[in-house]
């Protein structure tokens, strides 16, 4: 709050120096000829109309890309009960927080003890893509507990303190439903069925499946489910190989954000399709099939860009009237290339209810 009050104190400042410039620059019209007062009169006019709606929208210039800058790869985020926003990633090493979703610190919660993370490793020694969810009014945490794309399985933990998890056991293991690379849970509850779904995957393709209402196990009698993107042994390029879901809802449909492409270069982006229901067929915006590989590119970037390779769509909220995506992004800035700090940018919807990003490449 200290931080907003001073960048709105800034801009009115700012506003008094522009009037000061400007009264300057009306005085010396006299002086110039016709062409020239005419010229100078609209670049002062258009520069005060600029720096008025700078100073009315403070919100939007507090955001500075990355939002956290050491390596943050496939962000959840969520509200904690204190109303501040928490945030971990692949490695489930510690939290973040902040209290505006544009600045963000450490803290000194690690999300697992030691003990946890021995019982977990025996099912896998990478935790990647975690999904914090609120299932029947218990905060849960999914995580990818991966060996191999064919040992690959989705375990869920309970929250016991804010931001600590205890493992509870495994939903789903690659082993035993033959879906290659059982990673990326993202965990949804229909408000109006009550279903809570479980969509992941990757290289096998993406699918879903019904849980038990507490989100812990899968529902009874609950078959796998195809949904999106073309398998690695389809498409070894992974063009059209989707991973990292993410659904929304918003205005009648059910958005589903996944990723495209090699994570490690320029060529991984967000991509996009819809459904009035979660148990629907998505489409993209041409009225094709996710399933069979077609998605909408709403976030990419060319292999010169300072950031590139925008996927893992983290979480989306509104604030002040406006809604923001997280997600992670290559920076050329970092030592380590492979390295993805977390990103914020606004995503806007055009006339049809298509989502889209201004520019659509990520914005500093």
């Amino acid at each position: 709050m200290v931080w907003k009050k001073f960048r709105q104190k800034t801009c009115w400042i700012d506003s008094f120096c522009l009037y000061l410039s400007l009264k300057n620059d009306f005085i010396l019209l006299f002086g110039m000829n016709k062409h020239r007062k005419k010229t100078l009169a609209l670049c002062s006019f258009l520069g005060l109309m600029t720096l008025q709606a700078w100073a009315q929208n403070p919100v939007d210039s507090a955001i500075k890309n990355p939002v956290w800058g050491p390596d943050w790869p496939d962000p959840t985020i969520w509200i904690g009960d204190d109303g501040l926003y928490y945030s971990v990633a692949t490695g489930l090493n510690r939290v973040i927080k902040s209290n505006d979703l544009f600045h963000w610190e450490s803290t000194e919660v690690r999300p697992l003890s030691r003990e946890q993370r021995q019982q977990i490793r025996q099912y896998g020694r990478n935790l990647w893509a975690p999904d914090v969810a609120v299932v029947n009014g218990e905060r849960l945490l999914y995580v990818t507990i991966y060996n191999s794309a064919e040992d690959s399985n989705i375990g869920v933990l309970k929250e016991t303190k804010p931001g600590e998890f205890e493992f509870h056991g495994l939903i789903t293991c690659g082993k035993e439903t033959g879906i290659e690379d059982t990673i990326d849970p993202e965990v949804v509850k229909d408000p109006k069925t009550g279903i809570v779904w479980l969509f992941f995957g990757s290289v096998g393709g993406i699918h879903r499946i019904q849980l038990t209402e507490d989100g812990l196990a899968l529902a009874p009698d609950a078959g796998y489910e195809y949904v999106a993107g073309l398998t690695i042994h389809q498409n070894p390029s992974r063009s059209n190989v989707y991973e990292g879901s993410y659904l929304y809802y918003h205005d009648g449909y059910w958005y589903l954000f996944v990723s495209g492409g090699n994570y490690g270069d320029h060529t991984y982006q967000l991509r996009v399709g819809r459904s009035a229901t979660l148990d629907g067929i998505f489409l993209d915006k041409e009225g094709r099939k996710m399933m069979d590989g077609y998605a909408s590119s709403i976030l990419s970037s060319e292999k010169e860009d300072y950031f590139y390779g925008p996927g893992h769509c983290g979480e989306i909220y509104e604030k002040g009237g406006k809604t923001y995506m997280f997600y992670h992004c290559h920076n050329k800035g970092t030592e380590n290339p492979r390295q993805r700090p977390m990103m914020l940018q606004e995503i806007k919807w055009d006339k049809n209810g298509w989502p889209y990003f201004k520019g659509g490449k990520p914005i500093p």
